[in-house]
C-alpha cells in the first residue's frame, strides 16, 4: 500500500479494511499514517514512557490486576493531552465512521494506550473479548487495533503478534513483524493472540472499537 498523503483516509483505504474484515476478520496495513505523523507519536512514547509509563494488569475496572505470568507490558492510556496523540485518536475516530458506514458494525467509542515491551517483556494468548460479556451497562469491545512504533525492527528482535484461529491452535494464523509504521486490524472476540518475549524496547498503540 502507498503513503497516505494526508491524516485523513482516503475512500480506498477504508474500501480494502471493510473488505478485509468482512472476508477474513483482519487486515494488515502498511505506511498508515503519514511519516511525520508516525514520527512525532514516536516522539511522543519515548518521551512519556521515561516516566508515566505503569505496568500493565489485566482484567477490568476493579478486576484488574497484576500478573507478571501472563504479561509484563507496561502501558499510559491516550488522552489526546499531545499534538500527535489528538491527531491519531482522530484518524481512528474516522477510521470507525467508514467501518461502521460500509460493515454497519455499529463501533462506537475508542480507546487505546502506548504500550511498551522492553528486553524480555511479553503478553501470554489471550482474547480481548468474549460475546458473552456483551451487557446493557458495559459495550464489548468489538474490534482490536494495534499501531507499531518500533523504528528499525531486525529478524531476532523479538516482539512479534500471532493470531491463531482458536485457543487451541498450535500454529500461528499469523506472525506479524513490529514494523514501524504498520496498523493491523482484528476482531476482538475472534482471534485469541499473544506478543512474543521482546528483546529490545518496542513501542506501539493497542486500541479497542466498543
Amino acid at each position: 500500500m502507498s503513503n497516505l498523503n494526508n491524516i485523513f483516509l482516503t475512500d480506498q483505504v477504508l474500501d480494502l479494511i471493510a473488505d478485509s474484515i468482512a472476508s477474513q476478520g483482519y487486515v494488515l496495513l502498511d505506511n498508515f499514517l503519514p511519516i511525520d505523523l508516525a514520527s512525532s507519536l514516536l516522539t511522543d512514547v519515548e518521551v512519556l514512557s521515561r516516566t508515566e509509563f505503569k505496568a500493565a494488569g489485566i482484567g477490568r475496572n476493579k478486576d484488574n490486576k497484576l500478573n507478571s505470568k501472563i504479561r509484563t507490558d507496561s502501558t499510559l492510556w491516550l488522552t489526546q493531552q499531545t499534538a500527535p496523540q489528538m491527531t491519531y485518536i482522530s484518524v481512528m475516530e474516522q477510521l470507525k465512521q467508514g467501518v461502521n458506514e460500509r460493515l454497519f458494525m455499529g463501533l462506537s467509542e475508542f480507546e487505546c494506550h502506548y504500550s511498551r515491551y522492553q528486553k524480555g517483556d511479553f503478553y501470554l494468548r489471550h482474547l480481548d473479548a468474549f460475546k458473552s460479556q456483551q451487557s446493557s451497562t458495559q459495550k464489548n469491545r468489538r474490534l482490536s487495533s494495534v499501531f507499531y512504533l518500533t523504528p528499525d525492527w531486525q529478524t531476532g528482535d523479538g516482539g512479534e503478534l500471532c493470531l491463531y484461529a482458536d485457543q487451541k491452535q498450535v500454529n500461528s494464523l499469523l506472525k506479524l513483524a513490529p514494523l514501524f509504521n504498520q496498523c493491523v486490524l482484528f476482531l476482538s472476540d475472534v482471534f485469541p493472540h499473544e506478543v512474543l518475549e521482546s528483546q529490545i524496547d518496542r513501542f506501539s498503540i493497542a486500541g479497542w472499537y466498543r
